[in-house]
């Protein structure tokens, strides 16, 4: 019983990162929708919010707004819009935790996002197809993210069995392959630059897999970039630090005290870890009696 309460707990923090996506997602477009009910409820004459924040398809849109390189994968156009995607997103994101964890999902987030938006303009503006569509088009929606999260969670464990309804159980390899041949195929549809968008943030998800499997982190500088970010609204970096005190003499027993309870705790973190990452890798199964007993009693901290 313990170990699964370990197990929960652990899962849980793991997922803190993949729940606040939905919850930014779902936040805006309920934000946006009010502005929207708002406005024409009041026929106030204002510039097109929607617009101001969508990635444009011409790089001159482009360049006199940058940021919507970013806030673009955080809008959505409907209801239905935004319900598909954060169903595939609850599905994936929680599927990916197993395999990878949660600011790879954040960061990979962004990373597919930014892959899609990259080559939704340069389709659109380097393909004769699109000449004539180019000139006020935009795009929106989290589906280039969420692509990148399907395909990097295929290209792991691509034979990992998913039980789809009317299907069956489908390995994870075949369903991906479905997914982005049907973006492949649409590229000539309606909704063109999405389906672009899709296979931009799929190779993204890709080209992350493929690198971290070779030991390298293509997201850690978006995370570095985050957390920096998120750091300027803790409270504690705005604190002021005490400043340090330095005592002789009769102290000396205690700061080696200080140096061996640091120590002690830098090993257990560091043990933590470890099995944190064999964890991952192999499952609960693979961990020993005191590797169980050590993550149960780290969760109790």
């Amino acid at each position: 019983m313990g170990h699964i309460i370990a197990d929960l707990k652990e899962t849980f923090r793991r997922g803190n990162i993949f729940i606040q996506l939905i919850y930014i997602n779902v936040g805006i477009f309920v934000i946006g929708t009010l502005i929207h009910v708002f406005l024409r409820l009041f026929e106030v004459n204002t510039p097109d919010i929607f617009n101001l924040f969508a990635l444009p398809a011409s790089f001159i849109g482009f360049i006199h707004q940058p940021w919507s390189l970013f806030t673009y994968m955080f809008m959505h156009a409907g209801i239905l819009h935004i319900l598909f995607n954060m169903l595939w997103l609850y599905w994936f994101g929680s599927l990916f935790l197993y395999f990878f964890s949660a600011k790879h999902l954040r960061g990979l987030y962004i990373l597919g996002g930014i892959c899609g938006g990259l080559l939704y303009m340069v389709a659109y503006n380097v393909f004769p197809l699109f000449s004539s569509q180019v000139t006020g088009a935009t795009l929106v929606g989290a589906s280039a993210s969420v692509l990148a999260i399907v395909a990097a969670t295929a290209y792991r464990e691509p034979n990992y069995r998913v039980q789809l309804f009317l299907f069956g159980a489908v390995r994870l390899k075949y369903l991906a392959l479905v997914v982005i041949g049907i973006d492949v195929l649409s590229i000539t549809s309606s909704n063109a630059g999405g389906h672009i968008a899709h296979l931009g943030g799929a190779l993204a998800g890709l080209w992350f897999a493929a690198s971290l499997s070779k030991g390298i982190d293509l997201i850690s500088w978006i995370n570095w970039i985050l957390d920096g970010f998120i750091s300027l609204f803790q409270k504690k970096t705005w604190e002021r630090k005490p400043k340090m005190k330095v005592h002789y003499g009769s102290n000396a027993t205690e700061r080696r005290k200080d140096y061996d309870y640091n120590a002690h705790k830098k090993a257990q973190s560091d043990e933590v870890d470890r099995i944190l990452e064999k964890l991952k890798k192999s499952g609960y199964d693979s961990l020993t009696t005191e590797e169980k007993k050590s993550l149960f009693d780290a969760s109790k901290r």
